[in-house]
């Protein structure tokens, strides 16, 4: 059957081969991905849709943060970006691109399993951009462990710190500064809903998320501020081969999960994430979206 023209099939509209079989160690870089993970660099056109506003981005270096980033800036909007100082090879690509885009982009690296340094980053960002009215929390730990028994307690600490004691600091940072029509964005997972019996600790803080994504959305609405997430299924991303699928399955990843057969790329996360940041969604609050290859929540 002819595809009408314009048309793109789902299934191989982004790699959809075996992945290369390899390790990087943590957070690790994903400009020595293969492939190189596709968020949007060549491929995101905006239209003015966040035109003036000033977001500020965690784990916006790679991935899925580094695919909101762009589309962010290249819709209009001025962004301060957070990553570990580890990955400032990637961090600084992303800040180029924000540039050509005409934006201004504000670097701000550290760890946000810090609570000082979150409300330091909230900060910095409210008086280097000139305000604040959009958060998107991109950035997350996850480590695969084969045995329930084996998950160390350090590891249990640090994913939750990063992935959701930071919400609350940076948020609780960021409320004296938002105002109406500010919006939250945060990140879950098909994992809070589909976990995998090798990231337990990390499902447990992904479903925690949607949690205090709803509760807090209830909460803040009469504020006139929406709080909604993004729910992935299994994406391309640096996460994955730093630990956060055993070595052994990178070749075939996402390919049995989706129905689509494939791994998804951070750039199809993007216009979800524009879409809750933006005005389009002002009905919008208290929502997990999944992207998620037909995996269902």
């Amino acid at each position: 059957m002819k595809h009408q023209e314009g048309l793109q099939d789902p299934k191989t509209k982004y790699y959809h081969q075996d992945y290369a079989k390899q390790r990087q160690p943590a957070p690790g870089l994903q400009s020595r991905m293969d492939p190189v993970p596709d968020c949007g660099e060549k491929s995101y056109e905006g239209h003015g849709r966040l035109s003036g506003r000033k977001i500020l981005v965690t784990g916006a270096d790679s991935g899925i943060g580094r695919a909101a980033a762009i589309a962010y800036a290249r819709e209009g909007a001025d962004l301060a970006i957070n990553y570990l100082p580890e990955e400032e090879e990637d961090a600084k690509q992303v800040a180029a691109l924000v540039q050509e885009a005409g934006r201004k982009v504000v670097c701000l690296p550290g760890d946000l399993s810090d609570e000082h340094f979150c409300k330091q980053l909230v900060e910095k960002t409210h008086q280097q951009l000139g305000g604040l009215d959009g958060l998107t929390l991109v950035a997350g730990k996850q480590t695969a462990v084969e045995r329930f028994c084996d998950i160390s307690t350090e590891q249990l600490k640090k994913t939750f710190e990063i992935n959701v004691f930071s919400l609350f600091w940076v948020i609780q940072a960021a409320m004296p500064h938002l105002p109406a029509g500010a919006t939250i964005v945060t990140t879950s997972s098909v994992q809070a809903y589909e976990p995998s019996p090798n990231l337990i600790d990390y499902a447990s803080t992904k479903a925690a998320i949607v949690a205090f994504t709803q509760g807090l959305a209830k909460q803040v609405a009469a504020k006139g501020i929406r709080v909604n997430s993004v729910a992935p299924g299994p994406i391309w991303t640096a996460l994955e081969i730093t630990g956060g699928q055993p070595a052994e399955a990178i070749p075939k990843f996402g390919q049995s999960e989706s129905i689509l057969g494939r791994a998804g790329q951070p750039a199809e996360l993007a216009s979800t994430y524009v879409f809750l940041m933006s005005d389009e969604s002002s009905y919008v609050t208290a929502q997990v979206y999944g992207v998620t290859g037909g995996i269902l929540l």
